[in-house]
């Protein structure tokens, strides 16, 4: 599932080219893409403009001059992608968004569990997995004494579980919860409520830095990630720990371990982040 950076990416990506654009045509081709709004609604769309687009975590928030919202989660295999010139539909597209001056937003997704939201600003607040984002490490007030007070509050998880509890921090997943927990020096299965103010000082630092250099570097392509002119991110030829089992660690030649955390797979360095 892309994360914070690949969101971001995306974002990046579309803003430029999407904003004070006007529709001409909506097309919703399957309606299960549609967790509010109808097809009839997406249609009246038509002769409205996007005027921003926006991030929060991993949904995607575009603004349109009537003061409507178009939120929108990618999940596993969703791509928006934007053409310069209208292109035949694709097999797995599900969505398309026509401008006057011929150019098209697709959004396309192999396995469909993508959603879309149309709403109002006050309506944000009825989406539940938005409304109840906890803070980006990206923020200015995020901070390591807001990171130990939350980390405290869950005595019986694992920091690893904390860490993708996206009410406590906005925008981790799989990949980078580990090149974090890797960077701190934190083994995943280490007690949340454990953790010192010292260890959680370093895993703050470790977002801020890993979640910068990813975004720096266009996020991480395995499989179906692209931004929203197709393009590949480069960030997993910089991975030190994830999905890196029985190769060596970067920093000291111990073999990579790999354990389940909260059903997750998850990869540490067994000598750089001891358990204790």
């Amino acid at each position: 599932m892309p994360e914070l950076p690949e969101v971001e990416t995306v974002r990046r990506s579309l803003s430029d080219k999407l904003t004070h654009k006007k529709i001409d045509k909506v097309e919703i081709f399957s309606d299960k893409l549609l967790a509010a709004g109808d097809i009839p609604a997406y249609a009246a769309l038509a002769g409205q403009e996007f005027t921003a687009l926006g991030r929060r975590g991993k949904y995607l928030i575009l603004e349109l001059d009537n003061a409507a919202r178009l939120v929108i989660h990618l999940r596993m295999t969703g791509k928006l992608l934007y053409h310069a010139a209208a292109e035949p539909r694709q097999k797995h597209d599900h969505a398309r968004f026509a401008f006057a001056d011929g150019s098209e937003l697709v959004y396309n997704d192999v396995r469909a569990f993508g959603r879309f939201w149309l709403t109002d600003e006050p309506g944000l607040a009825a989406i539940h997995g938005l409304a109840t984002l906890g803070p980006e490490p990206l923020d200015a007030d995020f901070s390591a004494a807001y990171l130990t007070e939350r980390l405290r509050l869950h005595p019986k998880a694992k920091i690893k579980a904390v860490l993708l509890d996206q009410t406590v921090v906005a925008g981790l997943g799989n990949i980078y919860a580990d090149e974090v927990l890797f960077a701190a020096g934190v083994h995943p299965e280490r007690p949340a409520a454990g953790i010192t103010e010292a260890e959680a000082a370093r895993l703050a630092a470790a977002m801020r830095e890993i979640l910068t250099e990813a975004i720096a570097n266009r996020g991480t392509t395995f499989h179906d990630y692209v931004d929203g002119d197709n393009r590949r991110g480069d960030y997993q030829a910089m991975l030190r720990v994830f999905q890196k089992q029985g190769e060596p660690c970067p920093n000291c030649g111990q073999p990579i371990e790999r354990v389940r955390v909260a059903g997750r797979s998850s990869c540490f360095c067994p000598r750089c982040q001891p358990f204790k």
